[in-house]
């Protein structure tokens, strides 16, 4: 059920041109990484900089819009998907499958991430948000240390991913097996732990 908005519905040509900008971005991000202009971004599209900026006021605001898709789409399988990822695996399993997913999302939309997501501006993404209540649901479900949470979430930025990776050569299964480490401080055994 869609709730009511006060929005009005996006005009014809406004879609159009929404759809080439991020489809033009996405060309430019995956070709050149996260080092792109506006300018660059309103010629690939064949669009004015003024149309561009009524929608984007930023390359970070265009990185956001494209890696929105494919973040929600990890949101809804923490949410109603099947387990370990989905409800209904222990807490500990559920923080392996999750940093699983995001290694594969980093690895797929790096330029993207590292866009939208770098240094503090991560922090207010409700991407962020998002996976900084699903952490610490698990935290509080497992009876670990809430205050852990970003702490646990700090080796998915997008700069960390790219060092491990591209600096340090590490291969997706090895970050993947150093993380299902880290996942190992949310305590699996929930019926031993004090309510």
């Amino acid at each position: 059920m869609d709730l009511p908005t006060d929005d009005p519905p996006e005009r014809a040509d406004a879609a159009a041109n929404r759809k080439r900008i991020l489809t033009a971005a996405g060309r430019l991000f995956a070709e050149r990484g996260p080092d792109i202009t506006m300018s660059d971004v309103a010629a690939a599209a064949g669009v004015g900089r003024g149309t561009l900026y009524r929608r984007y006021p930023d390359v970070r605001s265009v990185a956001t819009a494209l890696l929105d898709a494919h973040e929600r789409e990890l949101q809804q399988s923490l949410l109603s998907g099947a387990p370990p990822l989905g409800p209904g695996a222990p807490p500990r399993e559920r923080l392996d499958a999750f940093y699983a997913a995001m290694v594969d999302l980093l690895e797929q939309h790096l330029p993207l991430a590292l866009g939208a997501e770098q240094g503090a501006a991560r922090f207010r993404t409700g991407a962020y948000s998002f996976w900084r209540t699903f952490v610490s649901s698990l935290l509080r479900e497992s009876g670990g240390d809430d205050a852990l949470v970003d702490a646990l979430l700090a080796p998915l930025a997008p700069e960390v991913y790219q060092f491990q990776r591209h600096e340090r050569g590490r291969s997706t299964r090895a970050i993947k097996a150093a993380l299902t480490r880290l996942a190992e401080v949310v305590p699996d055994d929930t019926t031993s732990v004090p309510r």
